[in-house]
């Protein structure tokens, strides 16, 4: 196969700052102490850290006919990342993100859906998405043409050539399990946050979530639990919890994109699940030690080196609960 990696779905522009507790008043000017601009979203990132990881990676998206569009495309090249299938889409602008990241870590955005809502894989197209040893589909519920239908058929026309499928999805809510659902049985591994699983199910506890996910038919379940750390669970019955790296966060924003990403670089590398989950970890942590996404993570031995030198934090049980 052409590529280790395939990252289909949400690519955007962001801009970001910090510290920012609340929106000045009127028309008045609140300075803050950093600014950045990155290519984010469920694809961009992971798209990113896998190539920064040495994967041969293929982005598959949207993007508009205007200055954002043209930077996104000239970050993926910086990167080495082929966007040969990265669309202009007529009509749309570049999906967009300003980002205002608070003291802890929290990153309240406002955001232009754009063009991931426009772009399509054709039939013509099909084959070089899916020459990839490990495909992922991320940003379910704001691909408006992709999620008719499309990413199902991507996803199991995948499983049939024998790649390794990831999923992840952007701030669910309830409605979008409709979207969910069909494209679960076509999944090796989904990975979404606490949050979103819990408004994806209606449920608050985490075993009942992955539960709930599981007998929708999915391979395994990676429940991102923040700070807290990881839950594995899976169709075998396998259950593995990890808890976090032991940092002070700048910004959390594309954490769940790069510990997607950090878990398809230890699939890559053959590891076992749990050392899939560390590597997930370690580039999340890394992600959120900067502004704007995938900043600090340099490459796969910066990475090592991380998971190695950083402390973990204690453990004694997560907390099983998360409103919904």
């Amino acid at each position: 196969m052409t590529f280790d990696y395939t990252a289909v779905g949400f690519y955007t522009f962001d801009a970001l700052c910090r510290p920012v507790n609340d929106l000045p008043p009127g028309g008045g000017t609140l300075f803050v102490d950093d600014f950045a601009l990155a290519v984010s979203g469920a694809a961009g990132s992971a798209s990113i850290v896998a190539a920064k990881h040495g994967l041969s990676v293929q982005a598959v998206g949207g993007v508009g006919h205007d200055l954002m569009g043209d930077w996104v495309l000239r970050r993926l090249d910086d990167f080495g990342v082929d966007r040969v299938l990265v669309q202009r889409c007529e009509g749309f602008a570049t999906s967009s993100s300003i980002v205002t990241t608070r003291p802890d870590g929290a990153r309240p955005a406002l955001h232009k859906r754009g063009a991931t809502a426009g772009f399509y894989v054709d039939d013509a197209q099909m084959d070089r998405v899916l020459d990839t040893k490990i495909l992922h589909i991320g940003g379910v519920g704001l691909m408006d043409a992709m999620d008719q239908g499309r990413n199902a058929e991507i996803l199991r026309e995948a499983r049939r050539r024998g790649s390794t499928t990831t999923l992840d999805v952007f701030a669910s809510t309830a409605a979008d399990l409709a979207l969910i659902k069909p494209l679960l049985p076509h999944t090796d591994f989904f990975m979404p946050s606490e949050e979103e699983a819990a408004a994806l199910s209606g449920l608050s506890d985490f075993e009942d979530i992955a539960s709930f996910l599981l007998d929708h038919g999915v391979g395994a379940v990676i429940l991102t639990l923040g700070a807290d750390g990881a839950m594995y669970r899976d169709a075998r019955g396998n259950r593995i919890d990890i808890p976090s790296y032991d940092i002070d966060p700048v910004c959390t924003c594309g954490c769940g994109d790069c510990f997607n990403a950090g878990f398809a670089t230890g699939l890559h590398l053959g590891k076992s699940i749990e050392d899939c989950i560390r590597l997930g970890q370690a580039s999340s942590a890394q992600n959120a030690l900067g502004l704007g996404s995938q900043a600090v993570l340099r490459d796969l031995e910066t990475t090592l080196s991380f998971m190695e030198k950083t402390r973990v934090r204690a453990y004694d049980g997560f907390s099983r609960k998360k409103g919904p």
